[in-house]
């Protein structure tokens, strides 16, 4: 049986038409008739009953209906993965990051992906997650990392992992590893920028508490988390970052996290694409080897 009568068939019982069939198909109508014949021969059986210029699927046109649908897919499916076994995963992969996955994250996935495919380089830019996301919206790019979900109708979201964010200070500032939240309130804090995914979610999660950012008495603005943390530690103030961008400074002692009574802070990581948009083969590699590696994690 040949699939491509068989992908004839299921545009004709799909549109009900020999005539809509063959414009959808770029063929003349007279072939599209050739190859409905062809296939009635084959089965021995009556596919379309002609009632003037309508045509109606017999039951034996349903029944085939099924099966060819899944035939056709299968195939195209097969010839894909078939073709993929002669490309070679190369090239660059250009990926747009807020800072905190595009800092602390980003890079160890890099090394392990450059250790399976060395041929593939990459160019990261480093953004705020609100900026990555529309410059992914604008096909700009084709995959972003940010560690806030901004919802849009033609984004995909894929949640990566858990991040906590934490409260650290210079431990000249604050003499206490744990305060409430209202006195919180009485020192100073860095802020990052606007459309930081650290402070969208910051503001999220205090205000949920029915703390209002506008409360907290801001000491200075920062456009990285790395000048942020020079100011902590510096005595400037305190600030709510990250605990993967801090976990080495806690470790050494050059800052000091002070917990919230009563609260945590958690939010996700997200992968992010274009709903619209075919990754190509070296893109796809890289995100399913991603998800790969943060299950694992």
């Amino acid at each position: 049986m040949d699939l491509h009568h068989l992908k004839v068939f299921v545009s004709v019982f799909k549109r009900r038409s020999f005539s809509k069939a063959s414009q959808d198909l770029c063929l003349t109508q007279p072939t599209v008739s050739d190859h409905i014949q062809t296939l009635e021969r084959e089965l021995k059986c009556k596919l379309f009953d002609r009632l003037g210029r309508t045509i109606l699927p017999t039951k034996e046109a349903e029944i085939l209906n099924l099966y060819a649908a899944e035939v056709i897919e299968k195939a195209d499916a097969l010839k894909d993965v078939v073709g993929n076994l002669h490309k070679k995963v190369e090239g660059e992969i250009v990926i747009g990051a807020s800072t905190i996955p595009g800092t602390y994250l980003i890079p160890s996935l890099l090394a392990s992906f450059r250790k399976r495919f060395p041929s593939v380089s990459f160019q990261v830019l480093i953004s705020d997650s609100r900026g990555i996301v529309e410059k992914v919206t604008r096909h700009e790019l084709l995959i972003g990392i940010v560690g806030s979900e901004i919802w849009g109708p033609q984004i995909d979201s894929i949640p990566l992992m858990e991040d906590e964010l934490v409260v650290v200070a210079s431990p000249s500032l604050v003499q206490k590893t744990a305060v409430s939240l209202q006195n919180l309130l009485r020192y100073p804090v860095i802020l990052r920028e606007e459309g930081s995914g650290t402070l969208r979610e910051t503001k999220r999660i205090l205000e949920k508490r029915g703390v209002s950012f506008e409360a907290f008495k801001v000491a200075g603005i920062f456009g990285s988390t790395e000048a942020v943390k020079q100011g902590v530690k510096a005595g400037l103030g305190i600030s709510i970052l990250s605990r993967i961008s801090v976990i080495e400074d806690l470790q050494l002692g050059t800052l000091e996290e002070v917990r919230i009574k009563g609260v945590q802070m958690k939010r996700e990581i997200f992968l992010v694409t274009h709903k619209k948009r075919t990754l190509p083969l070296v893109y796809r590699t890289f995100l399913e080897h991603v998800l790969a590696e943060m299950q694992n994690r």
